[in-house]
């Protein structure tokens, strides 16, 4: 079966930048559906046509990646306003409640850097600003159910940087660490 939309996809990589730094290494094949929201468009576009047991190797640009880095998703907030147990690199799905405002609130967080009385909280995606060298594998091709084409995902967050859904009646935030 070649890889067309609306089909399931899985995959193993290795992620390096243009230098030859490896930046993510997916040993473990894991399913993704083309067509919906789990793969980049530059992704799913080298896989289109392609069999299991084939390899890609492709580069994407930040902007075909995860976007220039945007310095306006820095955020410099009260240390109070987080858990006590805060490591730099921990995620958010949104700022907890009291931090800015104006901050978008569909994104993920991570804690950038902290400070006694301050955190950086950073809503740009790791690999912002990163151009991306991807050797891909792929191991096997089925076609998607009906209802992994309705939700348009697997579920596998890698490549999302925004929310889906946050709970309404809630003051913090769950975090992803």
């Amino acid at each position: 079966m070649k890889i067309s939309e609306q089909c399931v996809v899985s995959l193993s990589w290795t992620l390096k930048d243009t230098l030859g730094e490896t930046l993510d290494v997916l040993e473990e094949p894991v399913e993704f559906l083309v067509g919906g929201s789990d793969l980049l468009d530059g992704l799913e576009q080298a896989l289109i046509g392609r069999s299991a047991g084939e390899a890609v190797q492709l580069q994407l640009e930040p902007e075909q990646a995860f976007g220039d880095y945007d310095d306006t998703l820095l955020f410099l907030e009260p240390r109070h306003l987080f858990p006590g147990e805060l490591e730099a690199g921990m995620g958010f799905e949104g700022l907890p409640a009291g931090c800015n405002a104006a901050a978008p609130k569909d994104r993920l967080y991570f804690v950038s850097d902290i400070y006694p009385d301050h955190v950086v909280m950073d809503g740009n995606h790791p690999l912002a600003g990163i151009a991306l060298r991807i050797s891909l594998k792929v191991h096997a091709v089925r076609d998607a159910t009906l209802e992994e084409i309705g939700r348009g995902t697997l579920g596998t967050g890698f490549f999302r940087t925004e929310v889906t859904s946050l709970p309404d009646d809630t003051d913090t935030r769950p975090t992803l660490h």
